[in-house]
């Protein structure tokens, strides 16, 4: 088991990322804020997070213009580990830096020996999916969930296809992803770029990352397909809880 050192407190932050502005999805709301059942993604995924005891810090980061949204998604939430939220950058890297940045001045004498970054447009993380890669951690300074690729796989080019390619050892990144806080502070700091998460950032300072199972119900809203696909996915769960 890796040890904490001794300048960190022995708590886990979450910091939910949630600055985007949802282009792809062709809203002028971002999606993290558009309503699944009357609640957005945003509120769905912060509550399973704060309705965990394990969970000592959320830090939430926004862009800028949306401070009013971020309120009124979050009116009634009334919990001392919610910190105030912080502002995005221009990138998702910048943007995860910044909720780093703040976890780390909120109390720079007993930063959280953990971080477990989430996208706010993820709303149907379990606590079991947190658990586990909570629990990757004692393994390893970083972890986070992913599902193995099944589909068939095939490079195109101009829309035809051109040859497969093998999906052995290929796995869907998920979040959250977890880290030794002072892993991925540093790895950030130094990093150079973009990239397509922070397991990526953190892999190019060579740390090992310990991969644990995620969950098909663990999707990201990008599309209004997937924004459908939400509004099934709680109604099946509503019909379950009915027992029919």
């Amino acid at each position: 088991m890796n040890e904490s050192p001794a300048h960190l407190s022995n708590t886990t932050a979450v910091l939910i990322v949630a600055a985007g502005r949802g282009r792809r999805f062709g809203s002028e709301t971002p999606k993290q804020y558009l309503p699944v059942a009357g609640v957005c993604a945003l509120r769905r995924c912060l509550e399973t997070f704060l309705s965990l005891p394990e969970i000592s810090l959320v830090q939430t980061v926004i862009h800028a213009d949306d401070q009013g949204l971020y309120s009124h998604a979050l009116q009634g939430v009334e919990d001392c580990r919610l910190l105030p939220a912080t502002h995005g950058g221009e990138t998702r890297v910048q943007s995860v830096l910044n909720g780093l940045d703040a976890l780390a001045g909120h109390a720079p004498d007993s930063r959280p020996a953990q971080v477990l970054v989430h996208d706010g447009a993820r709303a149907f993380v379990t606590p079991q999916i947190v658990r586990d890669v909570m629990a990757g951690l004692t393994e390893a300074q970083a972890a986070f969930a992913a599902l193995p690729v099944v589909d068939a796989l095939w490079r195109a080019e101009e829309g035809a296809a051109i040859a497969p390619v093998a999906r052995d050892g290929l796995w869907r990144a998920q979040t959250p992803q977890g880290f030794h806080f002072d892993t991925l502070h540093r790895a950030h700091l130094s990093y150079v770029g973009d990239a397509a998460d922070d397991v990526e950032i953190v892999r190019a300072m060579g740390t090992r990352v310990q991969i644990v199972r995620g969950d098909p119900a663990n999707f990201k809203i990008t599309t209004p397909d997937d924004l459908l696909r939400a509004e099934r996915f709680v109604a099946g769960e509503a019909t379950q809880g009915r027992g029919q």
